[in-house]
């Protein structure tokens, strides 16, 4: 009997629903458009927006936004269940200079798809209206970005579900988001921005294999802690393998080495640092206070020093 010209929807998520009872088999779906994960049921709910960017290159300095995508949604601060999907944005924006071939590359965005276009502003903001955190999978690079391009995103406060969320210890190998679409069971168009935001917020409303908790009450409860970075201001140079066996890193301008810690371990790091960097004697430290306002931005949080 010869094989079929073609697959029905049905026909193949018969077939899917087979590979999947055997145990040699992992099935993968393409992320399925939605407009809503439930339905509001009358308790109190948050906004939130996912937010990617797709840019010429790395360097903040000289590089541009070409691509920026926004998708808006209701959801539960407790319990992290996202609702409905408010508003979907995705611009290009033209840079003003020729795209390096190795980014087209990545993202596939040519010089012609972007020449003449501009990201609305007007409409950004607006959209924002509302908006109580702001989520991307590498705040650390996008934040920068947005805040040069877009300054209302400077008002905000922000998430990344890459280092908010304990994927290792979810027995994740990777943190990339296409590793951890393929790992919860779903794939996707990657590096176009509007994609990679549904593929983001599809993956914070999975439950994590390990803990068994929704990927986005996990970052959500890291997102609303405040951190405070200590600086080990005139540490003794020999006492520098110690630092960074410790994890402290090496902050080039102020020329002194910081760790960045959640509030309740800050008494034990100064109990630390006093006995065995400043060999129990009397010094002075600097701390700088992060929250969701400041964090993953190149602007400082609020500074203040301390004697030990």
């Amino acid at each position: 009997m010869s094989e079929p010209d073609f697959l029905t929807a049905g026909d193949a998520e018969q077939l899917a629903r087979c590979l999947e009872r055997h145990s040699d088999y992992r099935v993968l779906r393409r992320l399925a458009e939605r407009s809503c994960y439930a339905e509001p049921d009358g308790r109190p709910l948050s906004r939130g927006a996912v937010v990617d960017t797709e840019t010429t290159g790395l360097s903040l300095e000289v590089d541009a936004i070409i691509e920026f995508a926004m998708v808006v949604f209701e959801y539960d601060r407790e319990t992290g269940q996202v609702y409905r999907l408010l508003h979907i944005l995705d611009e290009l924006e033209d840079p003003g200079r020729p795209i390096p071939p190795a980014s087209t590359a990545v993202h596939g965005i040519t010089d012609a798809m972007v020449a003449g276009k501009r990201i609305d502003d007007a409409r950004v903001t607006q959209l924002l209206d509302g908006v109580d955190l702001v989520i991307a999978h590498n705040a650390r690079f996008d934040r920068p970005f947005l805040e040069q391009r877009l300054p209302v995103f400077a008002t905000l406060p922000w998430a990344c579900s890459l280092q908010q969320v304990a994927w290792a210890e979810e027995s994740m190998a990777s943190a990339k988001l296409e590793y951890l679409a393929y790992r919860v069971g779903f794939f996707f168009d990657a590096h176009r921005a509007q994609a990679d935001c549904l593929a983001l917020l599809e993956l914070l409303q999975k439950p994590l294999p390990v803990s068994g908790r929704l990927g986005l009450a996990c970052m959500l409860k890291q997102a609303h802690a405040k951190d405070f970075r200590v600086y080990a201001v005139r540490a003794p140079y020999d006492s520098k393998d110690l630092l960074k066996a410790r994890s402290y890193r090496w902050d080039a301008v102020r020329r002194c080495w910081h760790r960045t810690l959640a509030g309740e371990f800050m008494g034990d790091e100064i109990a630390w640092l006093k006995a065995h960097v400043y060999g129990g004697r009397a010094a002075s430290l600097d701390f700088e206070t992060m929250d969701a306002f400041c964090r993953f931005s190149l602007r400082t949080g609020k500074t203040f020093s301390r004697e030990i």
